[in-house]
């Protein structure tokens, strides 16, 4: 679950107010965490905090085996260290317990299962996504990932449909955005403990139903991720036996692999299971190792990669392995309480595969090192980590057109960029009549007559290319400078274009983003297809 948390903190819309915090109805299959310590720690000014300084993060994460959803409360504030406007204080709220994600027995995502799961944690997370008349907004801000076997259900635009006519304008990410499901679960599960070992590199084997999303970090932060269909619920099976139910095509294709010729009805014996047990711990080896030849031996193992894992080596130092996802969960809490459950009782290879990764010298060598949300990884990233927020020297040409969603970042430019650098990328979002994103990098080190400079360069290409005054372009900037730079491009205002320069905002390797309403002068700013 720390996977959604990460996702709704970095990554997400809002929909912002002002209003107080209400008690929040519980039902059995939630958990009231409210009086819970910070998850992050974040040093922020918070002089003068108003009760519309809170906002509430929701994450919702449908996976292969498992669906969950967490509830965060933040502050938003300036960083005492650097000025940056940014959350702090994070408090769980309120988590379900995860449940078996719905399908049909022909493997389609259960619609009305579904519907009835989301009605259910939304009531009881006291969510909705638009006032009332004449309330203001509720100060919420919501994502959701859909990844593995769900994200691959014939149905799984239903499933999409469904979510966003609840949240809005939130976040909804699916497994096509695999390097931000990694990154998610390294932000949700251990994070805090890469930072405490600052000098190692670490990295995160998060193992769900259907894939495992490998991430490499240091000291904080992610520069490696990675995505294969590796699973514990490929194989499925009547609780308590190895009966097989079902599997999925990667499951069948590796029975045929591994010479076993089997059908749901019939049952796997001993040899068998460590068969496929072998197959899948010698798989994570290679992706620990950063090794992608195992993915190259045959077409099954070519099947199996959708996004390679090539972290950077780091001379002297095996980088410290961790795990998160149901298999990380079994793994940890076998370490806490020295037992296990019962074989196939989740109805799947979860147990035997977490067996088979602590029998591996090479991926049991770090478990002593526990991260803070194994099992719960993914939603907590999503919820805690999706979403960034802007300075509030930002401008807005015409804040009533936000939210804006999906603008793809087509260029990604220096502050000192050429003029001829400058035609080209205008050039290039003119051709996303929807608007379009363009990045400015290293804009702390610009001068006051610098932003003149770059303001008329700008000003020049947007009038050489007759860039449409109604087609909406977003300029983001890492500084401060934002306002002046709009200022200065519109002539003060005096041309009426379509403009919005988002600033004080980290610029992230990725492919798209999504600008969000306004709140107290700031707007929040999300990013995927996340590289």
């Amino acid at each position: 679950m720390a996977h959604i948390l990460n996702i709704l903190f970095r990554n997400f819309y809002f929909r912002f107010g002002y209003q107080i915090l209400q008690p929040i109805a519980m039902t059995d299959s939630m958990t009231d965490t409210a009086s819970a310590a910070p998850v992050q720690e974040n040093t922020i000014r918070q002089e003068n905090t108003h009760p519309q300084d809170t906002l509430r993060l929701l994450g919702l994460d449908f996976g292969s085996t498992t669906s969950s959803m967490m509830l965060a409360e933040v502050r938003v504030g300036r960083h005492s260290l650097d000025g940056r406007m940014g959350f702090s204080e994070p408090r769980m709220l309120l988590q379900s317990e995860p449940v078996f994600t719905p399908f049909t027995m022909a493997e389609l995502l259960d619609e009305s299962r579904i519907n009835a799961l989301l009605d259910e944690w939304l009531s009881a997370a006291d969510w909705r996504s638009d006032a009332a008349p004449g309330q203001p907004d509720i100060q919420v801000a919501g994502a959701a990932l859909i990844t593995g076997l769900a994200a691959r259900s014939e149905n799984v635009q239903l499933l999409t449909d469904m979510i966003s006519r609840r949240l809005g304008n939130s976040l909804i990410a699916t497994a096509d955005d695999p390097g931000l499901e990694s990154w998610l679960a390294f932000m949700g599960s251990c994070a805090t403990l890469s930072r405490h070992h600052s000098t190692r590199a670490l990295i995160n084997l998060d193992i769900g139903g259907g894939t495992t999303n490998p991430a490499q970090g240091l000291n904080g932060q992610v520069f490696d991720c990675g995505c294969f269909y590796i699973g514990a619920r490929h194989l499925t099976f009547v609780p308590g036996t190895y009966t097989l139910l079902s599997f999925s095509s990667f499951g069948s294709l590796l029975l045929q692999y591994l010479g076993c010729e089997k059908q749901p009805g019939d049952t796997l014996n001993t040899d068998e299971v460590d068969a496929v047990v072998n197959f899948y711990v010698t798989a994570l080896e290679f992706i620990a190792l950063g090794d992608m030849s195992f993915f190259q031996r045959s077409p099954l193992h070519k099947s199996l990669l959708q996004m390679p894992f090539t972290p950077a080596a780091n001379a002297g130092t095996h980088p410290l392995i961790t795990f998160s996802g149901g298999v990380g969960e079994i793994i940890y809490q076998h370490e806490r309480t020295g037992e296990w459950p019962a074989q196939t009782c989740y109805g799947d290879l979860g147990v035997v595969l977490a067996q088979g990764i602590i029998a591996s010298p090479l991926l049991a060598a770090d478990l002593r090192h526990q991260p803070e949300h194994a099992g719960r990884a993914t939603v907590m990233g999503l919820t805690l980590h999706s979403c960034d927020v802007s300075g509030s020297s930002l401008y807005l040409s015409d804040p009533g057109r936000l939210p804006l969603n999906d603008l793809p970042i087509i260029s990604r430019l220096p502050a000192n960029t050429e003029a001829d650098g400058w035609h080209r990328a205008v050039r290039l979002a003119m051709s996303s009549v929807s608007g379009a994103c363009i990045s400015i990098e290293d804009s702390r080190d610009i001068l006051p007559q610098g932003i003149k400079t770059l303001a008329h360069t700008i000003r020049n290409a947007l009038d050489e290319a007759r860039y449409p005054l109604t087609q909406p372009l977003v300029l983001l900037m890492d500084s401060n400078l934002g306002k002046a730079l709009g200022q200065y491009i519109t002539d003060w205002g005096k041309e009426n274009r379509c403009l919005y320069v988002i600033d004080e905002v980290p610029l992230r390797d990725a492919r798209f983003v999504q600008i969000g309403k306004p709140y107290q002068h700031i707007v929040p700013v999300s990013f995927f297809g996340m590289n």
